[in-house]
């Protein structure tokens, strides 16, 4: 190659350098910048709110198995004040040392139980004295279903046989044994129920007077008995649910609600499955617990509006591990619950990998997300918990220990 073809070709690498470095500068230092979106573009959910969580795909929590989001984390507002923190740092007492069945407070303030050592019912009042309900014993009792408004009852053994009875005037009626699941109204005027008859046909959801009188069929069950979840709510509008919705896929599904009349209620999409519910004090709202691939399949908390004319609205993942079972509710907006100190992936597919794991208590604030920890002196399993309003006490029972455990707020 001549010395002349060189010179060319240094020339035109040189060009072309020149060129790519001018370029460079003026795209760092000269160009102009893209506008940034203003930010009102983004849904406003207001200070220490929760996003709603319409019916998008679910989101995988941020916390590990039971452990809640850091107060370190939340705004001034989220946080419960320091007075009810002190409040709640009361010793836990066991008012109970016996075995209890079917614990469950009333509208009056006491704590209804049966002992299966000896057969009697029991009542721990306002001042923790226990006494018995009636002087008559009932053995072999495997199950009760409380009303909330008094001390009437529906007994279940494990024949089959099922028997009311209404503790304050020692009125007794035979259920039929083809019903199944019971849920009081809460004024106690009402039962809801599952008739089971041999044929599909024949079975169907009823409400009925406690004593199994005055029979209402309310919706034909056919093949979809277990798909339905007896529960009335508190404004007595709703006597139970249906995941009998449209098919919408492995982790998703249509939550239908049955009213008494036939009444056509919206629905609700829950994000998960192994649905566990708990109604509000109103029936306003309702708390419940799913699994899904996004919570590597433990159970969590979730709350949606459920009067009649807001179902399915304000549907919000609360991002706890735990059961809606395990939950009370103060009022509508403050929750109690035993969250485990830790679960394996795959507990809402067996709840019992649970029953011994220790949890924690923690009052949770459904309108902020604010979480705090009730003090106990040790942890327990719990079983079931429950808020008694008229005297501000959290009671419980664990799945290892008998008895009654009682924490004053």
């Amino acid at each position: 190659m001549t010395e002349e073809k060189k010179r060319i070709i240094f020339i035109i690498g040189f060009i072309i350098v020149t060129l790519v470095f001018g370029y460079a500068i003026y795209r760092v230092f000269f160009a102009p910048k893209e506008p940034v979106p203003y930010l009102d573009e983004s849904p406003d959910y207001g200070v220490g709110e929760f996003p709603f969580a319409g019916e998008g795909e679910p989101q995988t929590p941020v916390t590990g198995p039971g452990v809640l989001p850091s107060t370190d984390t939340i705004s001034p507002t989220q946080i419960i004040s320091e007075q009810e923190r002190l409040l709640a740092e009361q010793p836990t007492s066991r008012i109970v040392s016996e075995a209890v069945v079917s614990a469950s407070v009333t509208a009056s303030g006491n704590l209804n139980y049966y002992n299966p050592q000896n057969g009697k019912f029991y009542k721990v009042d306002a001042e923790g004295n226990i006494v018995p309900l009636s002087d008559e014993v009932f053995f072999n009792v495997q199950n009760v279903t409380w009303s909330p408004a008094d001390d009437q009852a529906i007994l279940e053994y494990p024949d089959g046989s099922k028997l009311y009875y209404n503790f304050a005037t020692n009125e007794q009626a035979t259920i039929p044994k083809h019903w199944e699941e019971f849920s009081f109204s809460k004024n106690g005027s009402r039962i809801a129920s599952k008739s089971i008859g041999l044929s599909p046909e024949n079975r169907w959801l009823v409400v009925a007077n406690p004593d199994g009188k005055n029979v209402k069929f309310v919706e034909p069950l056919g093949d979809n008995a277990d798909k339905v979840n007896v529960d009335f709510s508190p404004n007595g509008q709703i006597v139970g649910t249906s995941m009998t919705g449209a098919s919408q896929g492995a982790d998703r599904q249509e939550v239908l609600f049955v009213g008494q009349n036939g009444e056509n209620f919206r629905s609700t999409m829950v994000e998960g499955r192994g649905l566990v519910t708990h109604w509000s004090p109103t029936g306003n709202k309702l708390l419940y617990s799913v699994y899904s691939a996004s919570s590597q399949y433990k159970p969590e908390l979730w709350i949606v509006n459920a009067s009649p004319q807001t179902i399915g609205t304000g549907r919000k993942s609360l991002k706890i591990n735990t059961w809606a079972n395990k939950c009370t509710f103060e009022n509508e907006r403050f929750i109690y619950c035993g969250v485990p100190v830790s679960l394996d992936p795959g507990a809402g597919l067996e709840p019992s990998i649970a029953d011994a794991i220790q949890d924690r208590i923690y009052k949770i604030d459904l309108q902020t997300g604010a979480q705090i920890e009730i003090p106990t002196p040790e942890l327990y399993t719990i079983d079931s918990i429950q808020f008694d309003t008229k005297n501000r006490r959290l009671f419980f029972t664990d799945k290892i220990r008998s008895g009654i455990f009682n924490v004053q707020l």
